[in-house]
């Protein structure tokens, strides 16, 4: 298969965990014949002091012009430490999302045997968890009409939600459910919000093109809860944009970091992955990032296009470095000096040798060859 993949590192350690990613693509496209073409644009705050533009036009063509695309991150402390900033690098996500009509954000959360001791959650609530959280993207409070008073006293955010854009990820929700453990829960605030009235109205209706999948309800305070309490409930969780962001990064805390969570943003025509943590300045450069989000978020890029064998090899790399414990300082406490680019070498040198079991862990740890 002959990709075009666009290429956004963005801000922090975007640049960082992105490398990796890419070194994981290029070995998967030696191993399995393929031809993966990179092409990269800046966005975020790196676009705005080369540009003055979050997102300049030249990035968002290429992005037009490409089958996928690979993000890393955006944002920086000058300004989200400055709340009169006019232009933000939040602004080029948001509208790269909004012109590809990028509508769902799809996040796997699962609880890997091997780090169950790193997550701040009893083990015995969080084994076993594997959730798929839907979060509709580009509707919503995020996307409504704002409003500040002349005298700067008061503000207003606008949720609005269209029974079309509902319908379309709901549809998505529940066809992924089928293929997993076939239960549906909606995340929404019914009992407040006439947004959330909507959403419960036009998913329990499109839920009757699926019989084999159940559907229930939760409360947005009470699926926060349950989700810390008793993860292991969920299977496909469907919600609103702003519900969506809080719950999905909430339940990072299973996996012991952050670092571990990957996320595909799709529409109709365009496809967009992501890990789906900040940019984390402070640690810039240090090599210590995680870098297993953006690899497995790449794991999703190739499931979009049906490679599914070539994203399996991914996965099954991922759990041999954690496993070993070739993993950064987030979750390794036993040895500090592991990088992201080792993180990254490992995994390489796994999908090049898939079936070389020799793994010689000293020698790892010392640096050396990771394959025997």
């Amino acid at each position: 298969m002959k990709l075009k993949i666009a290429v956004l590192p963005g801000d922090g350690i975007g640049p960082e965990v992105t490398a990796q990613a890419v070194k994981v693509l290029k070995a998967i496209a030696q191993e399995f014949d393929h031809s993966f073409q990179f092409k990269y644009a800046p966005v975020g705050a790196i676009a705005i002091d080369e540009t003055g533009d979050p997102l300049p036009k030249e990035t968002l063509d290429l992005c037009k012009a490409t089958d996928a695309i690979l993000f890393g991150a955006i944002g920086d402390p000058k300004y989200d430490n400055d709340p009169s900033a006019k232009v933000r690098p939040e602004q080029g996500l948001l509208k790269l999302r909004k012109e590809l009509g990028l509508y769902a954000n799809i996040r796997p959360v699962k609880a890997y045997d091997t780090l169950l001791d790193k997550s701040p959650l009893k083990k015995q609530f969080i084994k076993g968890t594997d959730i798929c959280i839907y979060r509709e993207l580009t509707g919503g409070i995020y996307f409504g009409e704002k409003t500040l008073s002349e005298d700067g006293n008061t503000a207003s955010d606008l949720c609005v939600y269209t029974r079309s854009e509902i319908e379309r990820i709901t549809h998505l929700a529940f066809k992924s459910a089928q293929s997993r453990k076939r239960k549906v829960t909606l995340v929404d605030k019914a009992n407040v919000l006439e947004s959330s009235r909507l959403w419960r109205k036009v998913v329990t209706e499109v839920s009757q093109e699926y019989k084999d999948v159940k559907l229930d309800y939760l409360f947005v305070d009470n699926a926060a809860m349950q989700i810390i309490l008793n993860p292991k409930q969920f299977d496909v969780i469907l919600t609103e944009n702003m519900f969506g962001d809080i719950i999905s990064d909430e339940a990072s805390v299973i996996g012991g970091s952050i670092g571990l969570l990957a996320s595909a943003s799709v529409g109709d025509y365009f496809a967009m992955f992501e890990p789906i943590h900040g940019s984390y300045p402070q640690a810039k450069d240090l090599g210590i990032a995680n870098p297993i989000a953006s690899i497995l978020s790449a794991a999703m890029l190739l499931d979009h296009f049906e490679l599914y064998e070539e994203a399996e090899l991914i996965r099954e790399g991922v759990e041999r470095s954690l496993k070993l414990n070739i993993t950064t300082p987030d979750l390794n406490t036993k040895f500090n000096h592991i990088s992201t680019t080792k993180v990254g070498d490992f995994i390489e040198d796994f999908i090049n040798n898939p079936k070389d079991t020799n793994m010689n862990f000293t020698n790892i740890h010392l640096g050396q060859s990771t394959i025997i």
